[in-house]
């Protein structure tokens, strides 16, 4: 598995591969330092930590200066490690959205925005009361939350209102678009969490992994190559 850190910068739309027009995500998804590779024999497993956004030491706390200066890395404002990390990489060593090509498909990791604190209907797409027939001051609450006789508490985990947002969500399968390295651009197709200016971690897809992306091209291809033999043998025969 393959990752990145970026951040999230808005939304627009381009023209995919097809010519068609679809909407995407921009993210700015280098440069990522490797600052520590972990293997089993020193760490018990494998994993790769990835440092973004560089930041001035007086501004890192002691803990990140001591670790980040330990591994000859470069100060940064987020760090995030990635479990089974497929790219043979060393500390010191720069990635940036090459790592991904267009056709691939990731999954975007982010904090959804925050709403504030919200009522059922919004939070939770409650009906509410009646607007007629005599309901007075009961359109927008949940209704009863208690029991009877037994057991005669509210239910654990039941949906009221509170604070809404700002919680850690994940959207699967989203296509790369385009790969503007000079920039260290990322153009995934759909939404990601999150608003304009917010960190977001890019993984390869755990349910369309690259190994899939490239066998369907490579069936693509066959199957292309196979109609345009079957198109040259029947010119042929007439």
């Amino acid at each position: 598995m393959i990752g990145l850190l970026g951040k999230k910068l808005g939304q627009t739309r381009v023209h995919d591969t097809r010519g068609n027009l679809v909407s995407v995500t921009v993210v700015l998804a280098g440069p990522n330092r490797v600052l520590q590779c972990k293997t089993k024999e020193s760490d018990g497993y494998v994993a790769v930590q990835l440092g973004f956004d560089d930041q001035k030491e007086q501004r890192v706390t002691k803990a990140r200066a001591g670790h980040v200066r330990k591994h000859q890395g470069v100060p940064v404002r987020r760090i995030r490690e990635f479990r089974g990390f497929s790219l043979p990489v060393k500390p010191g060593d720069v990635l940036g959205p090459a790592i991904f090509t267009v056709g691939d498909f990731v999954d975007a990791i982010g904090t959804t925005k925050g709403r504030g604190f919200e009522g059922v209907v919004k939070r939770y797409n409650f009906r509410g009361g009646d607007m007629t027939h005599g309901a007075k001051g009961w359109h927008r609450r949940s209704g009863a939350i208690g029991q009877r006789l037994f057991p005669g508490t509210v239910r654990r985990g039941l949906r009221m209102p509170g604070h809404m947002g700002q919680v850690r969500r994940t959207v699967q399968n989203l296509e790369v678009i385009q790969v503007l390295e000079q920039d260290n651009l990322i153009l995934v197709k759909g939404a990601i969490p999150g608003a304009a200016g917010d960190y977001v971690i890019l993984r390869e897809s755990k349910k369309i992994p690259r190994a899939l992306v490239e066998a369907r091209r490579k069936a693509q291809a066959e199957a292309a190559k196979a109609k345009e033999t079957g198109k040259a043998g029947a010119k042929g025969s007439k």
